[in-house]
């Protein structure tokens, strides 16, 4: 990863701790500090009394950077109150994640002046203006509250059929609307809000034989009379024998 342009931007070093140190003293606990170099600037950490072969300090320091100086200088001290200061160890701290990735939080060992192994220090460093790596997850993954695009496509529209008129219907007198087509004309309904049903084409054959079509009702003409000869005015039937006790008709 390039790591072009440093030149001016800012480095954030935190002294953590160290561990394993050599011990200088004999008798008492020692008294350890840390000395970061970056270039010409210098900077020391709090004396952590009696912090022995472990001292913690959780300090931090910023650095400018400069083109071509990637790596830290890392002295750590005893501290004397009635003599000089001993030496316990030195290293050196490569920029190389930090400038490229943004963050390293590292062990680094330490040497002694005979080159012997001295401890261990930990930094924490953070540089803000590193490259971000270009197929990054957290670049490429949607931020919440974005509209997503779908993932369906509408259908496309119906082919273009010419306009065709009807006749009034029976009921009303108000003509169909023109067969469907895409800009055809304009006399559709206004489109349902309900989902549209699959034809029934999508439904399993029915088991049973087709019936046949009724036949249209047509108007039936009543029989034509009766071939008989029409009856006599009057009855229907013959006269039968007079009743007892009444008179026969006059003739």
């Amino acid at each position: 990863m390039t790591t072009h342009g440093i030149h001016g931007n800012l480095l954030e070093v935190t002294v953590v701790s160290c561990n394993k140190l050599k011990d200088t003293e004999w008798i008492s606990r020692q008294d350890p500090y840390v000395c970061v170099e970056y270039g010409s600037n210098r900077s020391r950490t709090r004396t952590c009394t009696d912090g022995g072969k472990n001292p913690t300090f959780q300090e931090k320091f910023v650095y400018t950077l400069i083109e071509g100086l990637r790596e830290l200088n890392v002295n750590v001290w005893n501290s004397n109150t009635v003599k000089h200061d001993d030496f316990i160890g030195s290293g050196k701290v490569q920029l190389a994640k930090a400038l490229s990735q943004g963050f390293d939080d590292s062990t680094w060992p330490l040497q002694s002046k005979t080159g012997r192994h001295a401890g261990e220090v930990r930094l924490i460093i953070h540089y803000t203006n590193a490259n971000k790596p270009a197929n990054s997850h957290a670049s490429g993954a949607p931020q919440y509250g974005q509209p997503q695009p779908s993932l369906y496509s509408a259908p496309p529209p119906p082919p273009h059929q010419p306009s065709v008129s009807y006749p009034p219907h029976a009921s009303g007198g108000y003509p169909y609307p023109p067969a469907g087509g895409g800009g055809g004309g304009g006399g559709y309904p206004a489109p349902s809000p309900y989902p549209s049903y699959p034809p029934n084409a999508a439904y399993p054959p029915s088991p049973y034989p087709p019936q046949a079509a009724a036949a249209p009702y047509a108007a039936q003409p009543y029989p034509p009379n009766s071939a008989y000869p029409p009856q006599p005015y009057g009855s229907f039937y013959p006269p039968g024998p007079p009743y007892p006790g009444q008179r026969p008709p006059p003739y």
